[in-house]
């Protein structure tokens, strides 16, 4: 019998699917890596484990502690999933701009969500950035993973991430596509299939309001260009230390339009239900469609689940709303 011990032992090993109908004006051959298999539905889920398994490796993590983190849904489900299996519990801080659905998934599964102002600086008290380290100072017993800067983030990508998309396109990948926001995707893949082959091409998805572009290109960090954006998942305000700006080869800004139009026409026109971020990526892919060439094979994450979305980007009421419906 094929049985695993746990659902922690499903985390990765996810399929390859060729996009089809989207690409058909990009002459290289298209793959989506669909993250949406693992148990909490994203690629969060290799990250999470990983940095609790350094944890209690490190003796950071003690028998019956409380997992506090900041986070925009994923992470949290990833972490919840793991806490559930392991036996500590979770309280949670995201912002008020993440979708409901994210709260209540994250609720299911027993933690408690503390829900914070968007529109504030990561060193503003009341940041879910903040309000999780006061937190982790005030709860006995309690350990931070702090996503953005924990190593951990990125190995996880470099020990799983990168060996699978090596292995499923046998070596042939020219270019990786990735949504950034902790930088651990990216720059953890990225670093393996660089190591595989110097040349291939790591291309990050940016949003307008986030500091990566400009910072990549100009070494200038600039508080100008931070704004309040609806897409969910990639650009940041402030510089994780995950992000990791020598492998990433190029930054692609993509408009919140951009991103919501392309996230609904994933699932009509692939057949596949993936999110905000995966939207992001397939839009920015269409923008860059003059990097590529007949014979290049790019790989796209799609990093979660539409189902993460259905009040908003999946929603004809909000995208009316917004003005793109």
């Amino acid at each position: 019998m094929k049985i695993y011990n746990n659902i922690l032992e499903t985390i990765g090993h996810t399929p390859m699917v060729r996009i089809n109908q989207i690409t058909k004006d990009i002459p290289a051959t298209v793959l989506a890596k669909v993250e949406t298999f693992n148990p909490g539905n994203s690629i969060k889920d290799r990250m999470a484990l990983k940095m609790i398994e350094v944890a209690e490796r490190e003796g950071k993590l003690k028998p019956g502690a409380t997992i506090i983190e900041g986070t925009s849904g994923n992470t949290g489900m990833g972490l919840a999933i793991a806490a559930i299996m392991k036996g500590y519990k979770c309280i949670f801080t995201t912002t008020d701009k993440q979708s409901k659905e994210k709260v209540d998934a994250l609720k299911a599964f027993g933690a408690e969500v503390i829900v914070c102002p968007t529109d504030v600086d990561p060193e503003d008290p009341r940041s879910y950035y903040s309000v999780s380290s006061r937190l982790e100072k005030e709860v006995p017993n309690s350990w931070k993973p702090n996503q953005y800067d924990n190593p951990a983030n990125a190995i996880a990508h470099y020990e799983s991430t990168g060996p699978e998309i090596w292995e499923q396109t046998e070596g042939k990948i020219t270019h990786l596509i990735v949504g950034v926001g902790t930088g651990g995707t990216i720059s953890g893949t990225g670093r393996y299939l660089k190591k595989q082959n110097p040349n291939i091409q790591i291309l990050g998805i940016d949003t307008y309001g986030s500091v990566f572009k400009k910072y990549k290109e100009t070494g200038i960090f600039d508080k100008n260009e931070i704004y309040s954006y609806v897409t969910e998942g990639i650009g940041e305000d402030f510089l994780p230390e995950n992000v990791d700006f020598n492998v990433i080869d190029h930054f692609e800004k993509v408009t919140d339009e951009d991103a919501a139009k392309m996230t609904r026409r994933i699932p009509r026109e692939e057949g596949i239900f993936a999110g905000n971020s995966a939207g992001s990526a397939m839009a920015g892919l269409i923008q860059m469609k003059d990097r590529f060439k007949e014979g290049d094979v790019v790989v796209v994450i799609f990093h979660d689940h539409g189902t993460r979305y259905l009040g908003k980007m999946f929603n004809d009421d909000w995208m009316k709303m917004k003005g793109w419906l």
